[in-house]
């Protein structure tokens, strides 16, 4: 959709609300629908090529409206989540379906879902540990809980173990920054020979720092084995698993209790929007399930319906599952995979520009989008380079730690980014890059 187009549809979108407020008189006050109503009526799965904005607009009136916010919020969300889950290949487990344990939420942030499977591990460990030993006091579990994540993890994660009140230890990453069973196996035996007690670990796939990914395939069967709740936090990276091609970076999901990514950092969707499944949907409504007689409704012991309030923080909640469903249809899978496509082609483009000068070093392997790259030479020279060129405000760089060393992060992230806005970028840097060097002989 280019600006004309937008123009065009955001004034007919204005009109289309004018003219609901303008009729809502003669709209029914409750919806007139069963629950699972709206699942019968959508395909079962996103559509492969890109759709017609007037067929998502008329879909809109059919199906959504009948629906009103409840139930077809949270209905389209559940198939929603559903689509997706498919996109990405999750094992079915994690998938709503019909009759599934398991299903997807949106949540506002990984920030979130990294609290909400932290907190909901905390709880199912404390339960199976006061069934076995009644005597034991929660209070008494919760002093000894420990929490296990990567050097390179972020640091929402930590502070997901500052709000649920355990301990949180980070295991030291491998030469690409990825955790390893080897490391976390010898911290394991330590805390256990020490009282504490293991419960979860937060594997990272696609780290802020330089998009490395923690080995699923190692860690996940030593949560299996120790009984620990594994969390898989691919905000970023998330979004690239729709691409066969790199789907394999997703393998060992099989082994986790809950899994997120953001469609608002790279699947085209406007914030906020936190994709998280389960396998086991009874693991978060048993740790926030709380049923107050001004939030009951007829249909809540029926099986039939889902109640997200169940399965996050707060309450109330936005209809955020229409803007999947409209950058679904609007651009087909295939749409979206070419454009996760054409941001990794460009970060190599990148990459193979910073490559071709010999005063340049990158620093981890590109993978997709992000190029960890620095000018050969001490921390305060790239520290200076940095400062250069975000001072200069033609382009902006995020800086990061890896081991001892301050490195620049290249970053693509618009949709509206060219190779020219690539070889420019470079061109600049290049530049200053010289300047900086220049002013170090004087």
């Amino acid at each position: 959709m280019d600006a004309s187009e937008f123009r065009r549809r955001g004034k007919e979108m204005v009109d289309y609300v004018a003219d609901y407020l303008e009729g809502i008189e003669g709209r029914p006050v409750y919806p007139n629908v069963e629950p699972g109503y709206l699942r019968p009526l959508i395909p079962t799965e996103a559509p492969q090529e890109p759709e017609a904005f007037e067929d998502v607009i008329n879909d809109l009136e059919k199906i959504i409206m009948p629906g009103a916010a409840s139930p077809a919020c949270t209905e389209l969300e559940t198939v929603m989540m559903d689509w997706l889950g498919k996109m990405l290949q999750l094992p079915e487990e994690f998938l709503a379906g019909k009759d599934g344990e398991g299903g997807g939420v949106i949540q506002g942030s990984a920030s979130e879902a990294t609290l909400v499977a932290l907190l909901a591990a905390r709880t199912k460990v404390t339960r199976r540990l006061q069934a076995a030993s009644p005597e034991l006091t929660q209070a008494a579990i919760m002093e000894k809980l420990v929490a296990y994540f990567s050097d390179q993890a972020h640091s929402s994660v930590e502070r997901a173990g500052l709000i649920g009140g355990v301990q949180m230890k980070a295991i030291p990453s491998d030469g690409k920054f990825a955790m390893r069973a080897s490391a976390l196996q010898e911290a394991l035996e330590r805390d256990k020979a020490a009282g504490l007690i293991p419960f979860l670990v937060v594997a990272t796939l696609g780290t802020t720092s330089c998009c490395s990914f923690d080995n699923l395939l190692e860690v996940g069967p030593i949560c299996k084995k120790e009984d620990m709740w594994l969390h898989i936090d691919a905000a970023y990276a998330g979004s690239a698993f729709i691409c066969p091609e790199f789907r394999h970076l997703l393998n060992g999901v099989e082994f986790a209790d809950s899994f997120n990514f953001n469609p608002h950092k790279w699947l085209l969707v406007n914030f906020d929007c936190s994709a998280m499944w389960v396998k086991k949907r009874t693991d978060l409504t048993g740790a926030f399930k709380l049923d107050p007689v001004y939030l009951k409704h007829s249909h809540q012991d029926s099986g039939l319906i889902t109640d997200y309030r169940h399965w996050q923080i707060p309450l109330g909640r936005r209809f955020r599952s229409l803007k999947l469903w409209f950058v679904f249809r609007m651009y087909g899978v295939k749409g979206l995979q070419a454009h996760i496509r054409k941001h990794v082609q460009l970060a190599h483009k990148f990459e193979s520009l910073v490559r071709q000068d010999s005063r340049f070093e990158i620093c981890a392997e590109v993978t997709l989008g992000l190029v960890c790259f620095r000018l050969k030479g001490s921390n305060q020279l790239n520290e200076a380079l940095l400062q250069r060129i975000n001072n200069a405000k033609k382009i902006h760089l995020v800086p990061c730690h890896l081991r001892d060393k301050f490195v620049l992060r290249f970053a693509i992230c618009s949709r509206m980014v060219e190779s020219a806005h690539v070889q420019f970028a470079w061109e600049h840097i290049r530049e200053l890059g010289e300047d900086v060097l220049r002013a170090e002989k004087k």
